[in-house]
């Protein structure tokens, strides 16, 4: 099943919830909204955090604070918004790590289903594969025929064991038969040092960060997570093109509150926020950063978390992987 095709399934519509003319709704926000991320700064989920609770401070009158609460995988943000009170006043901007940390780590400390209200996607980032200029493999040809020569040659680097990119690369190992040790970095950007210095011969990271390399040549681009071409790096073909079906992950991003809000605020953040992505100039700067705009309401995330939630930890199972 396609990653888009997933948003359609929930197949509700929207129209009573947007037109809601409560008193909640009339009044909200009356006073200063704090969003947390999860994560450190400058990755994906801060960016669009920081350029969203810019343009909803001018549209709402209305102080939007962006508190950074990294650690545990995302989890001890979270947390603490599923500690919040249910008001609005507290959202969450995730991506799709929370999914995958079940399968890794086993029963958190919350329900991703059952703890948040999802409140709507924002954007996506695929995952690409990328070797170091000198291995001559361009292609998953060339990576499956230097596999089968060579079977205990190869090593590839993650963003981390568990992460979204790791799973993505033990599909690829499935689907191929393609042999190659894992090395699970603590985070993105150390794995892409290395791979560029040729410390390790394959990485598969989030494709903003590789696409300038593979645009100089630094890198070469084997393929992209996503049924689609991505469009920071279009002359990259999807591993689907290259005949790995069905292979479509990507990293999502999502806005999300504690359980229980309010349909009337839910719909008015929706409503707001979906006014400021369709700004030309954020628009640009998010397209800048790596992040593909991805429309999609709460019913709509909702389906989201619960089919990635199963299909992680079916692969989870069937490739052992495991928590450190």
């Amino acid at each position: 099943m396609k990653f888009r095709q997933l948003l359609s399934i929930a197949g509700i519509a929207l129209a009573g919830q947007l037109v809601a003319t409560t008193a909640v709704a009339d009044t909200y926000p009356s006073r200063a909204v704090r969003i947390i991320v999860p994560y450190g700064t400058g990755g994906g989920s801060d960016v669009l955090a920081r350029q969203i609770a810019a343009r909803l401070q001018t549209l709402w009158g209305q102080g939007i604070a962006v508190d950074n609460r990294a650690g545990a995988s995302g989890n001890i943000g979270t947390e603490a918004v599923v500690r919040s009170p249910a008001d609005g006043y507290t959202l969450l901007l995730q991506n799709s790590t929370m999914v995958v940390n079940p399968a890794v780590a086993g029963k958190l400390n919350y329900d991703p289903e059952k703890d948040l209200t999802p409140i709507m996607l924002l954007g996506l980032t695929p995952i690409a594969l990328v070797s170091h200029q000198g291995t001559n493999i361009k292609t998953m040809k060339d990576l499956v025929d230097y596999s089968k020569a060579n079977p205990t040659a190869l090593s590839y680097g993650s963003c981390g064991i568990g992460t979204p990119q790791h799973f993505v690369m033990e599909l690829v190992k499935q689907k191929t038969s393609v042999n190659a040790t894992h090395i699970g970095y603590k985070g993105c950007a150390p794995g892409l040092t290395d791979v560029v210095g040729g410390q390790v011969p394959l990485a598969i990271l989030s494709a903003n960060l590789v696409a300038p390399h593979i645009k100089t040549g630094k890198l070469n681009g084997i393929g992209v997570s996503t049924a689609a071409r991505y469009q920071l790096i279009p002359q990259l073909p999807s591993f689907e093109e290259q005949g790995l079906k069905p292979l479509d992950f990507s990293i999502w991003y999502a806005l999300m509150g504690p359980a229980k809000m309010p349909p009337e605020v839910v719909a008015r953040i929706y409503a707001d926020v979906q006014k400021v992505l369709a700004e030309p100039a954020i628009k640009e700067n998010l397209s800048n950063a790596g992040v593909e705009p991805l429309s999609g309401n709460g019913a709509d995330l909702a389906q989201l978390i619960k089919v990635d939630l199963a299909r992680y930890a079916q692969l989870a199972k069937s490739a052992n992987i495991k928590a450190e």
